[in-house]
């Protein structure tokens, strides 16, 4: 498993190490020890979840208050997904800056988003299956939603046309207006 940093220090991307022959390919998809060793805390994940979408859908950015707090552990399985997360922790030096990352069938790499984060992907490819691991359980009462196109955050989620989104996702509130983390 390679660790690779991103321009937010504590999301990370996971790399596993692939092996591959004529019959197709072997990896380890998570390993507890080997996952708490890299980000350095200890996680106990109690969900996981499993979306399948068409190319431009996109789904985001979402995220639960405390005491429901969520960290993910995410991947694409099927396809390919452009993978956001934007830090919302008004105590974070990076507070308002995001990072995008693609994750992909073919790459393998997930991405690790604490707790105090939005989250958020785009499907690029014609369809997308996506997995994710969870440090809490979904509370809908506790979820929130910041709009994907909000100026103020300036993501580029690299579209070429306007994303299907849900109508909760339409209804998502301005960061400027959002509940955040301290």
């Amino acid at each position: 498993m390679k660790i690779i940093d991103t321009a937010i220090a504590d999301v990370k991307i996971i790399e596993p190490a692939v092996f591959g022959d004529d019959r197709g390919f072997f990896f380890e998809s998570f390993n507890q020890k080997r996952f708490e060793e890299a980000i350095g805390r200890k996680v106990e994940f109690v969900q996981d979840n499993h979306s399948r979408s068409a190319k431009g859908v996109l789904r985001g950015l979402h995220y639960q208050m405390p005491p429901c707090a969520q960290g993910k552990l995410v991947r694409c399985t099927l396809g390919e997904v452009y993978d956001i997360a934007v830090d919302i922790r008004r105590s974070s030096p990076t507070f308002g800056q995001w990072v995008g990352v693609m994750l992909s069938a073919d790459n393998k790499r997930q991405l690790w988003i604490p707790e105090g984060f939005a989250h958020g992907f785009v499907t690029v490819s014609e369809h997308a299956e996506f997995l994710y691991k969870t440090t809490n359980y979904y509370a809908p009462d506790l979820e929130r939603s910041i709009i994907w196109n909000d100026a103020e955050l300036g993501i580029d989620w690299m579209l070429d046309s306007t994303p299907f989104l849900s109508g909760k996702d339409e209804q998502a509130c301005a960061f400027n207006a959002a509940q955040l983390f301290d």
